[in-house]
């Protein structure tokens, strides 16, 4: 904390005054030079949004990040702290965070006039100079601009013209400060209207009042562009006083979408300890968020939020901990059966068209699941063909040959790890084939391409697959009768 107590030990201090635009340029620039990260964890923006915030923040500009859910906006803005300086000084009792240097409110105006350099100083630290409203359409100018107070009026017997009784919304009190705005369109046209003024002039308008208070504040504002069209549209005017107006994106690779999920997910010490989630696992995790965006049962307008892949991290870490309960073992893998445990996570964040709302979302889920398990198995093992001439032998025959003369295979989710390697060990076509194309690959991701194989085939229906509460089963389809005597 800052030792400084008044106005004079300030001044003595050669503390310098400085806009908050002026504040974070100078900020920016010194991160910069040092080679610092301006942003953190903004995985996938340092080629495109990060270089276009660094020019808006140098520019002065008040920001409009506008994107799809789950882009990241308010991530943004809230980075945008760690630009600010880490304490500022305040007329101590100020409601609008006046600068001894440059009071605006008749408050601090009068404590300056009447104590001078004896004048109080507070210390306000950066995490306060956050403030964020999600503008649903029942904000109204009180909300964010102020009123007149009665209460106030009565209890300091003030006249209904005197500026002391008026109570400032949160955009007065976020003066020096950083303003979010969520959801700009949602906001009611006649509410945008109010903050024409702000914006440009430094007007303040409660009542009938007219106040000339020039607010020092960062704006950013984020928006939905399909909110446009659908809920409501950021009114022209508005639009033009908006410096920057930003597009954000979806990251756009699975390597990129895998840091992301890390970061977000809300994964405990012991979970990272216990549950073991070999890279195969994460790559199918995120694909399945890749599908949904590429999907034609998926409204690809609405967006598939980050949050779709963090919610099924977390998922299906529950499933391997309900797992560990059920079994009393310690220690386990992530399996491929395991993703059925993300359906719910899928269900609540994916906007479906009409074809899609026929199927229904969980058959939509179960859908994109297995598309996600054919990508993933293509990248690793050749193609299952559709069709194959009797006599010709595929790198498949053998597995569904196995499957033709052997009882049905059972997956359970609650086997022990021990239990489920053995199961699929039985398997001596499979764990050829894997080794032939994966051998390079550790013992979990092994075992995990095991059940990929038996999964694209059931997808690609060269086996039968059924699904109780407690297992998978595969069985065979008659292959003898495909494939013929090899």
């Amino acid at each position: 904390m800052k030792k400084e107590t008044t106005f004079g030990e300030l001044k003595k201090s050669g503390y310098t005054e400085r806009t908050i635009s002026v504040e974070l340029k100078q900020n920016l620039v010194a991160k910069i030079k040092d080679k610092q990260p301006a942003f953190e964890g903004l995985w996938g923006y340092d080629d495109t949004v990060v270089p276009q915030l660094k020019k808006a923040i140098l520019a002065g500009h008040h920001i409009n990040l506008l994107g799809l859910r789950g882009q990241a906006k308010t991530r943004i803005a809230r980075n945008m702290i760690q630009l600010l300086d880490e304490y500022m000084p305040i007329v101590k009792g100020s409601e609008i965070n006046d600068s001894p240097y440059s009071p605006i409110s008749k408050f601090a105006k009068n404590m300056l006039a009447e104590l001078g350099d004896k004048t109080p100083i507070a210390w306000v630290h950066r995490s306060d100079r956050f403030f964020e409203k999600l503008a649903t359409p029942d904000v109204n100018v009180s909300d964010l601009i102020g009123d007149i107070d009665p209460i106030k009026a009565a209890t300091l017997k003030l006249p209904y013209s005197d500026e002391r009784v008026l109570h400032y919304g949160m955009i007065p009190r976020a003066n020096r400060c950083i303003f979010v705005l969520n959801e700009l369109p949602d906001l009611q046209a006649r509410i945008q209207v109010a903050l024409f003024n702000i914006l440009q002039e430094g007007d303040v308008q409660i009542r009938g009042f007219q106040l000339r208070m020039p607010l020092d504040i960062q704006f950013i504002f984020t928006a939905n562009p399909e909110d446009y069209t659908n809920r409501g549209s950021i009114v022209t005017p508005l639009k033009d006083r908006i410096g920057s107006q930003i597009f954000t994106h979806y990251p756009k690779t699975i390597d990129l979408a895998k840091k992301i999920t890390e970061q977000e997910a809300r994964l405990s010490d012991n979970d990272r300890k216990n549950i073991a989630v070999n890279e195969l696992a994460k790559d199918l995790l995120e694909q399945v968020g890749f599908e949904a965006r590429d999907s034609e049962y998926v409204d690809a307008k609405s967006g598939v939020s980050a949050r779709l892949t963090i919610s099924a991290m977390e998922n299906l870490i529950a499933a391997a901990n309900l797992r560990l309960i059920e079994t009393d073992e310690e220690k386990t893998a992530i399996r491929l059966v395991d993703f059925m445990s993300i359906i719910p996570s899928i269900t609540g964040k994916i906007e479906l068209v009409y074809e899609g709302e026929q199927e229904g979302a969980t058959e939509v889920a179960k859908m994109l699941i297995d598309k996600a398990i054919t990508t993933e198995f293509e990248k690793l093992f050749p193609p299952i063909p559709n069709l194959e001439k009797a006599g010709i032998k595929t790198p498949y025959t053998d597995i569904i040959t196995w499957f033709d003369s052997s009882d049905l295979l059972e997956l359970n989710y609650t086997d022990t790890d021990a239990e489920f390697k053995e199961t699929l060990l039985s398997i001596k076509p499979l764990v050829t084939l894997v080794q032939e194309f994966a051998g390079k690959r550790n013992e979990a991701e092994k075992l995990f391409c095991m059940e990929l194989i038996l999964w694209s085939l059931a997808v690609g229906n060269k086996l039968d697959r059924t699904e109780s509460d407690k297992a998978f089963q595969f069985d065979s389809m008659g292959g003898q009768l495909f494939f013929g005597d090899n």
